[in-house]
């Protein structure tokens, strides 16, 4: 087992540089913060000797590490993270990776001997190896992972589910040519939203055209963008789903400027349900996520985990439902009441599932 000194010397630094390193000490450059965490990787050195003796040594500390710390949807993960862990005697510590795989795996690494197990968003393969060397050391329970990852427990959003109910009711609202607006390339929830529409498409006869998938990166300022495509397309889609609020906001805005009624000439969806969709004007038919109860359900996961015997642990897959909340920018009735329909079809409960 390497120690402080071999990581010193291998580093080529004193000691005390490597203890500030581990403490996130402003007094480290960051060039020299990652020379030390590269060798620390490379030695498995573990601090504080929290990863060797879970039992005896727990720091009380769950270490949280997500692409952004900003915005309804992170806030309401971290609530839900923070509610369960200091209900079972935790407190975390919480990071951004600004969705990039070195800076996750750096985030990581950092906590290092402060924290007692890690619950992370990766949407990206390219940190799949260094979470299954953490996986190695402590518990580590994943949101929504875009790749496996053995030995790790994970938590995701039925998205495919989710899209595939929204597009069958716009179907069933008469619409054939439905355009969708993606969220980012290589993102795991935009590519499941999107398989859940074609499939939506492909199931109701639908057109699979692809110039209806019209690029999009999860936020206003690409559904605004969006607008202007979707004008172009000939014939014109009658209905749009959009790959999350943020981007229907956007799209929305955009269409109202351009003088385009919602939903008399073009229908608007969106994923997500953030607390503005119900006060739009329409209001906005969008495909709920408990973002809270995602993060509820992934610390509950991790205390499974911890208070088991490493040798007997099981590391399931629990899939958190989507709802469909039915609003009039779809083209609902004035005056319809708001309608709920599950997001899922013949693959769990209400309080979803564990595989």
């Amino acid at each position: 087992m390497a120690t402080i000194k071999d990581v010193a010397r291998e580093a080529g630094v004193s000691v005390a540089t490597v203890s500030r390193v581990f403490n996130n000490s402003p007094l480290v450059s960051e060039m020299t913060a990652e020379a030390v965490l590269e060798v620390a990787t490379r030695l498995d050195y573990w601090p504080n000797g929290a990863a060797r003796s879970l039992s005896t040594r727990r720091t009380g500390t769950i270490g949280v590490v997500l692409p952004d710390l900003y915005g309804e949807f992170f806030s309401e993960i971290i609530r839900g993270i923070d509610t369960e862990a200091r209900a079972g005697k935790y407190q975390i510590l919480l990071s951004s990776s600004h969705a990039a795989e070195s800076a996750l795996v750096k985030a990581a690494q950092s906590m290092r001997g402060r924290i007692d197990g890690l619950i992370a968003m990766a949407p990206h393969a390219g940190s799949s190896n260094a979470l299954g060397e953490f996986a190695r050391h402590f518990p580590v329970v994943l949101l929504n992972p875009g790749f496996p990852v053995e030995n790790c427990g994970v938590v995701s959003i039925a998205n495919f589910e989710g899209a595939r109910a929204m597009v069958r009711h716009l179907l069933e609202m008469g619409h054939r040519r439905i355009a969708l607006v993606k969220g980012p390339s290589g993102n795991v929830d935009a590519e499941e939203r999107r398989r859940g529409y074609r499939e939506a498409l492909k199931e109701g006869e639908g057109d699979l055209d692809p110039s209806l998938e019209i690029p999009g990166d999860f936020d206003q300022e690409s559904g605004y963008a969006s607008a202007d495509l979707l004008l172009r397309l000939q014939p014109r889609p009658t209905a749009v789903f959009a790959a999350n609020d943020w981007t229907a906001f956007g799209l929305m805005s955009a269409l109202s400027e351009a003088g385009v009624r919602v939903p008399g000439e073009m229908a608007v969806a969106g994923f997500d349900d953030m607390s503005i969709a119900p006060f739009l004007n329409p209001p906005l038919t969008t495909v709920r996520v408990d973002a809270a109860e995602l993060g509820k359900r992934a610390v509950r996961l991790w205390f499974d985990a911890v208070r088991t015997p490493p040798e007997s642990r099981i590391f399931p897959r629990e899939i958190l439902p989507t709802t469909l909340k039915v609003r009039r920018s779809c083209g609902a009735r004035n005056g319809t009441p708001e309608r709920e329909r599950a997001g899922r079809r013949g693959t769990g409960t209400e309080n979803g599932r564990r595989e």
